[in-house]
């Protein structure tokens, strides 16, 4: 929670005001009065569509969309980004059926497209990061899951993930090593982004490498290591150490623009994937429920702020309705 944040308005459209450091604001200049509507994804029933077939066939089914502006009690959204939920899945069940499994599924897509054979994925044991551990025990696809609390690391063994390793831990580079040297993996997928850890598994990828190789070069090996940054839990700058060589990368990646990419019929197959595994494989987990007037409440904001493992909110917009938006 940002010191001098105060809350306003009435309970039933409360106003939650902040203020922002000078360094942020020069970011926000063009952003200054005008509004924003926020909420990547939600579900709920189609109680109006327009003429199209596919529109009309969704009308009164419950649907997951990602449209923009999700955190509301009413949204038109395009047919084509809208997924029809099986039947007896239940709108808070779709609520978060998009971003998450997309990911998942878009990380292992991306996998098989560069070429690597294995994953990488810090913050593994956020309800992303489980379900990417799902997938990829389905798909026998070797994973390294780097978490941060001993808690988290049983949590992921329990769940079947094979290696596990604790970036707070004093033994943590030994086991990446060894994770990385079991694997193979060569491509790393980070939602932390500040500090160094990008650098230490690219610096961990380097040493398995050069120990399968069993040659030295000034150079480094000659193998691609690749990190992806997707997520930014640290907002501090990334600290790259340059000690792997020269083969290797390190950049951006996010959700739509690999959709784009990818082109939609290979989305309508991986929208599939999505649609047979929601309960299970793309199942979420929340730590409650809340309106969408007491998504601004202070203690909320104090909870799902941490951006923290275990302190996913569901937003439910209709108190009378099945809706949910996460």
């Amino acid at each position: 929670m940002i010191y001098g944040t105060r809350p306003s308005g009435s309970a039933e459209r409360p106003v939650v005001t902040a203020p922002i450091p000078d360094a942020a604001m020069r970011g926000l200049a063009g952003r200054v009065g005008t509004p924003l509507p926020v909420g990547n994804e939600g579900a709920g029933r189609v109680v109006a569509a327009g003429g199209s077939a596919a529109a009309q066939a969704l009308l009164g089914k419950i649907v997951a969309a990602a449209g923009g502006g999700m955190y509301s009690q009413y949204r038109p959204v395009n047919v084509a980004l809208c997924l029809a939920l099986p039947a007896g899945a239940t709108a808070v069940q779709g609520a978060a059926s998009f971003v998450n499994p997309m990911t998942a599924l878009g990380m292992v897509e991306t996998m098989r497209m560069e070429n690597h054979s294995a994953l990488v994925h810090t913050a593994a044991a956020s309800n992303l990061g489980q379900m990417l551990n799902r997938l990829c025990i389905e798909q026998q696809i070797p994973l390294v899951n780097i978490v941060r609390k001993p808690d988290q690391e049983g949590m992921l063994r329990a769940a079947g993930a094979v290696h596990v390793c604790n970036s707070t831990s004093a033994d943590f580079m030994a086991g990446l090593i060894d994770g990385l040297k079991a694997t193979g993996a060569t491509l790393a997928f980070d939602a932390i982004g500040g500090g160094r850890l990008a650098s230490h598994i690219l610096a961990g990828m380097e040493a398995a490498a050069s120990a399968a190789v069993g040659s030295y070069s000034r150079y480094g090996s000659a193998v691609h290591k690749q990190v992806y940054i997707y997520g930014s839990l640290d907002r501090g700058p990334t600290e790259l150490t340059r000690s792997y060589g020269m083969a290797w990368g390190i950049g951006g990646w996010l959700l739509t623009p690999f959709l784009q990419k990818v082109g939609m019929a290979r989305v309508a197959q991986l929208f599939d994937q999505v649609t047979a595994g929601l309960t299970t494989t793309f199942a979420s987990s929340y730590t409650a429920q809340v309106s969408l007037p007491g998504a601004l409440s202070l203690d909320a904001i104090a909870d799902y702020g941490r951006q923290a493992t275990g302190s996913k909110y569901v937003i439910i917009p209709s108190p009378a309705g099945p809706a949910g938006n996460s």
